[in-house]
């Protein structure tokens, strides 16, 4: 199984650590801390690093063993420059597995470069700690698992800086990992009770958690949510989570997931292939779930509402079928074109909720929605969609800082008349072309003036492939990119 992993901080100086790894730029030696680490294997660093055709370039390492076992790594880091925070993350990710590659227990790393502020090194222990993750609960322990932990100390300037930067940035990836969990999670152990569940320990660190049952969503009128999870023996929940860390009476920011725990396609059954990964259909839940983790444990100064709606799609006798006209919370009334496209229905009852209840400043919904989005964007971008201009703007540049990148697409009166249907106010599908864009202007219908954006993370959510950071199924797209929006522009 996976080894736990500790990340300490300690002062520049001398290291007791067996292997250590310093950083060196193209076509320089090691410098500070890490000159005197490399002074210590008595080697020469020009001969040395020549015959190894060792120059510093980005991705580079250069691994020697010293006098007593002892096992120095150099690590080129390119050309010298300002390196982004989110530079730095993929730096931690791409540390974690050359450590992992020497198999060690316990290293050291010097960071004492030009540049590395406490929250620089802050963003490479988060590196270390997201592509550290794995999902192998359910795997058995095998003879050649590594033991024990993995320790790693990082000696920087200024220790107790570090500290305070490592303890409020390893708080949104805290919620990464736990959005990774969520998803990862098959759907026979998380269903939308187990869900709630999992969202109700929020409570400890002080997060509102109400659960809304049944009985309570049909006395609300959510009957567009509901007819989603009528074919499934398990009931629907919706979980309203609420942060208090602003000032008193002051309008909460809202965040809204879509979580169908998993998805057939009811009815309008989906074909057998890939199927399986359709437990990954609450990635929005998932995601606003680990944003309220991330938020409550840093004690963020803002006031924030996540709500999350949690169904099972199931084919049954019992449920919604192709035709059938249910009525939203807001009477609005909808026309059931596909079952497969339930995941507008959820959020139709889950914003007019939001919207209704709380009186946020803005809205923003994250939903795995759209198979059309994964066509226009693949997996590098997730859609964006917004009333907004300025929200829209803020949400693009956080994504690009939390490397959670987003895309803007169209919202437009001539798509928002594709909707309309011949038997109710609107229909929930209108096929192939515009298929992102028709989703999104349905949901629109549902959040009357306020403030809104609409990402679709169908492609970024789940299967988007291994990067530096990132080995798992799962990547927990969503909790960096939103921690960030709210760190940039509405913290006091």
């Amino acid at each position: 199984m996976s080894q736990t992993i500790s990340i300490r901080t300690a002062p520049l100086g001398e290291v007791h650590a067996t292997t250590t790894f310093i950083y060196a730029a193209e076509d320089a030696a090691p410098a500070g801390a890490g000159a005197s680490v490399w002074a210590a294997t008595g080697l020469a660093w020009q001969e040395t690093s020549a015959a190894a055709s060792f120059k510093g370039k980005q991705g580079q390492a250069l691994e020697i063993l010293g006098a007593g076992g002892k096992r120095v790594v150099v690590l080129g880091t390119g050309k010298p420059a300002d390196t982004p925070l989110n530079g730095w993350t993929d730096r931690g990710g791409s540390l974690l597995a050359k450590v992992a590659a020497t198999r060690a227990n316990k290293v050291a790393v010097i960071i004492d470069e030009a540049g590395a502020s406490p929250a620089a090194v802050a963003e490479l222990a988060a590196g270390l700690r997201l592509r550290h993750y794995r999902f192998d609960k359910y795997k058995s322990a095998r003879s050649d698992d590594a033991p024990g932990a993995l320790d790693v100390t990082l000696h920087v300037a200024d220790p107790a800086a570090v500290d305070r930067a490592i303890a409020d940035r390893g708080a949104t990836v805290d919620g990464t990992l736990l959005a990774r969990d969520l998803i990862n999670e098959p759907a026979n152990v998380l269903g939308p009770v187990e869900f709630a569940a999992r969202a109700a320990e929020l409570a400890k660190l002080g997060v509102e958690v109400e659960i809304l049952e049944p009985e309570a969503l049909e006395k609300l009128g959510m009957r567009s949510l509901l007819c989603v999870a009528q074919g499934s023996d398990r009931p629907a929940r919706v979980v309203v989570m609420q942060w208090n860390g602003g000032r008193a009476g002051e309008a909460p920011l809202a965040f809204v997931g879509k979580g169908v725990v998993f998805d057939t396609g009811g009815i309008s059954i989906k074909p057998a292939a890939s199927m399986e990964d359709m437990k990954g259909d609450m990635g929005g839940a998932a995601a606003v779930t680990g944003l309220m983790l991330g938020l409550a444990t840093r004690k963020a100064a803002v006031n924030v509402v996540g709500v999350i709606g949690l169904v099972e799609n199931m084919p049954s006798g019992k449920s919604v079928r192709p035709g059938d006209i249910v009525k939203a919370m807001s009477g609005t009334t909808i026309e059931v074109i596909n079952t497969d496209a339930e995941g507008r229905l959820v959020l139709a009852d889950a914003l007019w909720y939001t919207q209704d209840r709380f009186k946020p400043r803005f809205m923003i919904n994250l939903a795995t929605l759209t198979g059309a989005i994964v066509v226009a964007l693949g997996h590098e971008h997730a859609g964006l969609f917004s009333n907004n201009d300025e929200l829209a703007t803020r949400l693009l540049g956080a994504g690009l800082s939390a490397n959670e990148k987003l895309w803007r697409m169209p919202l437009a009166p001539a798509y928002d008349k594709l909707i309309e249907s011949k038997f109710a106010d609107i229909r929930n599908s209108v096929g192939r072309p515009a298929g992102s864009i028709t989703a999104a202007q349905f949901l629109q219908r549902f959040v009357n003036d306020v403030p809104w954006a609409h990402l679709d993370i169908a492609g970024t959510a789940f299967g988007a492939g291994n990067n530096e950071v990132n080995t798992s199924w799962a990547p927990g797209f969503g909790v960096a990119l939103l921690d960030r929006l709210v760190r940039d522009h509405y913290e006091q």
